[in-house]
């Protein structure tokens, strides 16, 4: 309900609303009268109470915060753990290719007695020329070497072996990730 409000300059009109409690029966003529008139409510008072959050809000916004990051890393953090993997495993199989390579350079008659039980302990790796790898990517790896002579069913025990099977495991902190297998004729 609108009310006119005298001025100097003339009438102007604000706007007020009346409130009155509302019974089941209805209004009596003195309630009509006497019904309660009010302001409206100014916005700056009632912004308030939508810019404040309480404690346990304030909470749960940061726990749902955390679930959601966690999901989004998680994909991250198993990728980089594959990729590591991955990076060892290669290097334990070039390890292991190296050291292969060095048994079939070797002559024949000496392969076993060289290569058969050979190891090389942690941070102990040497290349071709006999020198240690200072790498520090190398420190946690290991390998070893077997060999044994291999007779084709059409030879008789009696006779040379022709074939020697060298097997070189590569290993990452006591891990096996690798493993060549390779046959070496006369």
């Amino acid at each position: 309900m609108q009310e006119p409000i005298a001025t100097e300059n003339g009438t102007m009109t604000i706007n007020r609303t009346i409130y009155c409690s509302v019974r089941r029966d209805g209004f009596t003529p003195l309630e009509k009268q006497t019904c309660l008139v009010r302001e409206p409510r100014r916005f700056s008072n009632s912004i308030s109470f939508l810019t404040g959050f309480t404690l346990a809000e304030a909470m749960m916004a940061t726990v749902v915060l955390g679930i959601a990051a966690a999901g989004v890393l998680l994909p991250f953090v198993s990728g980089a753990a594959v990729q590591a993997e991955g990076t060892y495993r290669t290097l334990g199989a070039n390890l292991a290719g190296d050291l292969v390579e060095r048994a079939i350079n070797t002559p024949f008659a000496q392969i076993v007695a060289t290569y058969n039980g050979y190891t090389e302990p942690q941070a102990q790796i040497r290349d071709a020329g006999g020198a240690l790898f200072t790498d520090p990517k190398y420190a946690r790896f290991s390998r070893s070497a077997s060999c044994e002579y291999v007779y084709m069913p059409q030879q008789s025990g009696a006779t040379e072996p022709v074939f020697i099977r060298v097997t070189v495991r590569a290993y990452y902190g006591g891990k096996p990730v690798a493993t060549i297998t390779r046959l070496v004729s006369r």
